[in-house]
């Protein structure tokens, strides 16, 4: 729940899509929603219905703005896009099969060393982590005291949370964000972050202050 003056950030991971956990999507263009990301996106919105949102922002990929829009509906809002949300830049590696890029040596360093891994073509995660936590950081100070929620991805959700933990990004991988999966990040303007909610699927609304009652 957002303090007086702090802000609360909703993060939200995109639902599914048709290669979700087969390719590694990054920048592709053109990648919606399949029906079961729909539904998914559906029941995170039902799930955010009650909360007093102020605002909803979402990377520029269609994935995240299809969610964005479903979870944005019951509000009335309008989705404001920040290119800072997006996805790692996977250069080369970019839509690529999942199964294709575990036989790379690289793929050892995503995932025991990520803060040394730069992406052929592409960016670094330090690079992403230190982009997306200046549009987070951006978007908490226009936001003092409300709730905003976030669309955004599994890598950059991980590495956002990761930095206000004070955790280092070697250990991001140890994080899971799930497809529609919301993640509830508290930011003081004085005193630390703290986490709320983690990756939370489940039916019950995640820790948030509610509308006003009219």
């Amino acid at each position: 729940m957002a303090s007086d003056d702090g802000t609360t950030l909703v993060l939200v991971r995109h639902a599914t899509t048709a290669a979700t956990g087969k390719r590694l999507g990054g920048w592709t263009p053109g990648v919606h929603l399949d029906d079961p990301g729909i539904a998914q996106a559906e029941a995170t919105a039902d799930r955010l219905a009650a909360a007093d949102i102020a605002a909803v922002y979402s990377s520029p990929l269609e994935r995240t703005q299809d969610t964005a829009r479903i979870v944005a509906r019951p509000h009335g809002l309008r989705v404001r896009t920040r290119r800072g949300l997006g996805e790692v830049d996977y250069g080369e590696w970019t839509d690529k099969p999942l199964g294709q890029l575990r036989r790379r040596k690289l793929w050892q360093v995503v995932q025991a060393t990520p803060s040394r891994m730069a992406f052929p073509g592409g960016e670094t995660i330090r690079g992403a982590q230190a982009r997306a936590v200046d549009a987070t950081e951006a978007l908490a100070g226009e936001h003092r005291g409300a709730q905003v929620v976030c669309v955004s991805h599994a890598d950059v959700i991980k590495a956002v949370v990761a930095h206000h933990l004070g955790m280092p990004l070697d250990t991001f991988q140890r994080l899971v964000i799930s497809p529609a999966s919301i993640t509830v990040l508290s930011l003081p303007v004085q005193g630390h972050p703290v986490l709320l909610s983690c990756n939370d699927t489940g039916t019950a609304g995640p820790p948030l202050k509610a509308k006003a009652s009219s």
